[in-house]
């Protein structure tokens, strides 16, 4: 798998929004094998690690968010689900689902139902290692602010506005990541 060259057939190469994704893609993916490798005990894959953090991102473009040049008409929160739909019809089902999963620290049916999100009800929650790594490397890199890392107090500090569930699972992360 090339993931950059999934990413080529959705985005022009000489967009700001392809600059945007690979930059922040690139801080995601860097994080995420960086801690897969800084625990050999927990027998990560780094190679799917490496593709799926690329991709995890995919759907930006199809959302509303003139902040980072995305101009689609799909509210911001349907980024996961609807690269997972990319990146499965390409034929990487597992990716997909991080994709899928990645967004805070995952979604549960209960929450989306609750806050009446326009995403399919399911659960979306990072189930396996891989997916979990991402995830929380995600967290540590916004799309507006690219070039800076957020410190483990300030991706709580964002995550606590969202719930204790968003905030709890961040902090399990931490203990078995950190």
């Amino acid at each position: 798998m090339e993931p950059i060259k999934i990413i080529e057939k959705y985005y022009d190469p000489k967009s700001c929004l392809y600059q945007i994704l690979l930059t922040h893609s690139r801080h995601v993916t860097q994080k995420a094998i960086s801690i897969a490798k800084a625990h050999p005990e927990l027998h990560m894959d780094e190679q799917f690690i490496a593709e799926a953090a690329m991709l995890h991102d995919i759907g930006i473009y199809l959302t509303d968010a003139p902040d980072i040049e995305c101009h689609g008409t799909y509210p911001y929160i349907c980024h996961g689900y609807l690269g997972a739909d990319i990146v499965r019809n390409e034929g990487y089902p597992k990716h997909a689902l991080v994709c899928e999963r990645h967004t805070g620290t995952g979604l549960s049916l209960e929450l989306i139902l609750n806050n009446k999100m326009p995403i399919p009800h399911r659960d979306m929650i990072p189930q396996t290692l891989e997916e979990q790594v991402i995830c929380f490397a995600d967290k540590f890199y916004s799309k507006t602010k690219i070039q800076k890392e957020k410190t483990v107090e300030e991706v709580k500090k964002s995550l606590a506005k969202f719930g204790t569930e968003q905030l709890q699972r961040f902090e399990h992360w931490c203990s078995l990541f950190l």
